[in-house]
């Protein structure tokens, strides 16, 4: 009993701040780069130039983050959020980010149980491997793993999703 009294009084927290995040996300129409082909002629911009991060991890530690999350979503991630997150508050989170065409969470937060963002250094071939992690996504025709906090995903949830979380991490990235 007290169990299902914490799990409620959990959902209804998280429904709350879910709510209250919504209106902190940015309004209006929706992007046009929010496709993968956006995202990956985005990645294309930056190559070759010098780049620097506003805040948290280098850019070298963002594109190997956004490459691992999309790696994790084809090969399985190494955590998962309990159960009862993944199809009550990883779900409506994701509904919102959707909604609103914008993400926003912790962005120095490692996915958890996932590998040191030290490989590989330079910023030229993580960004290369967030490319080639882009690319396997975009052609992988297989079943998609449970996104450890949003759960199941489409193919074009996920690709969203990848978009979106890119975008999220690519707004502390600045020209050096």
């Amino acid at each position: 009993m007290r169990r299902r009294t914490l799990l409620k009084g959990a959902a209804v927290s998280g429904a709350a701040v879910l709510g209250a995040g919504y209106w902190a996300l940015p309004a209006g129409p929706r992007p046009a780069a929010v496709s993968l082909d956006g995202a990956r002629q985005v990645l294309t911009d930056l190559q070759g130039r010098a780049l620097r991060s506003v805040s948290g991890w280098s850019p070298s530690e963002v594109f190997n983050h956004c490459a691992q999350s999309i790696d994790y979503s084809i090969d399985g991630y190494p955590e998962l959020k309990p159960a009862w997150f993944r199809h009550t508050l990883g779900p409506a989170a994701f509904a919102v980010f959707s909604s609103r065409g914008a993400m926003r969470h912790p962005l120095d937060e490692a996915i958890p149980g996932a590998a040191a963002l030290t490989e590989p250094t330079s910023q030229a071939l993580a960004l290369q491997r967030l490319q080639a992690a882009f690319e396997r996504f975009a052609e992988y025709q297989g079943t998609l793993q449970p996104h450890f906090a949003y759960g199941v995903l489409d193919h074009a949830e996920y690709a969203e999703a990848h978009v979106l979380h890119l975008y999220n991490h690519l707004s502390l990235i600045r020209p050096a």
